[in-house]
């Protein structure tokens, strides 16, 4: 197999997971505030209202205005999946609690890397293959690859909410392309979803390469 020239890979889910799980975390959260709800519920309810919510992409938004848009994107979710739950109104300040959640997942702590992403970032990087990451994640990965340790492996990021397109839109793939000056040809794309990764990547012309994580890690 010809060696690519760049590999792009996903961050949530192929890079790093949630320890435990999101429920697990959300709930821990609101229990600070006062607030108990099983993290088996609130897993549920995210899901739901995670896959309910349309695509995170904002693309008549100044670039300025982005990171608010992506808070209220992510607070919205937040409220439905807590309304779900059935313990929205038990919150005294709901918009405090969920400033607090926001700024967590921007933070290494609710994350761990998987166990072979270190080992493979090196070997890649070692032997000259560009690296990349390509992610329907939002502003706050900059700062998560950073606190995890993982943002000099990596010469560009491509995120769904700057660039106006999410995977397994094709435009997400071709604009991460250009950042490497590489035709899709030359390109793998590594991820945890068969359709926006792999399906994507191989739409766009890329290989895709499809990784199969465990839902979660303690």
């Amino acid at each position: 197999m010809e060696r690519p020239k760049v590999i792009f890979v996903d961050a949530v889910g192929t890079l790093f997971g949630v320890k435990g799980s999101v429920g697990k975390v959300y709930s821990q959260i609101a229990q600070e505030f006062g607030v108990e709800v099983a993290p088996d519920i609130v897993d549920k309810a995210f899901m739901e209202s995670f896959k309910a919510s349309p695509p995170p992409i904002f693309p008549d938004a100044d670039a300025e205005d982005i990171p608010q848009r992506e808070f209220e994107w992510w607070r919205r979710i937040a409220l439905n999946t807590f309304e779900s739950a059935g313990v929205l109104t038990q919150f005294a300040d709901f918009s405090s609690f969920f400033g607090e959640l926001y700024i967590h997942f921007g933070t290494a702590e609710p994350w761990v890397i998987y166990p072979d992403v270190v080992q493979s970032l090196s070997n890649w990087q070692h032997i000259g293959i560009e690296l990349g990451v390509l992610s329907n994640f939002d502003s706050r990965l900059y700062s998560v690859l950073q606190s995890l340790g993982l943002s000099h492996y990596f010469s560009s990021v491509t995120i769904s909410t700057q660039v106006g397109a999410a995977k397994p839109d094709p435009k997400i793939f071709a604009i991460a392309l250009e950042k490497h000056n590489s035709s899709p040809e030359e390109a793998w794309h590594i991820g945890d979803s068969i359709e926006e990764d792999y399906q994507g990547a191989k739409a766009a012309g890329l290989r895709g390469v499809w990784i199969n994580r465990e839902k979660s890690y303690n």
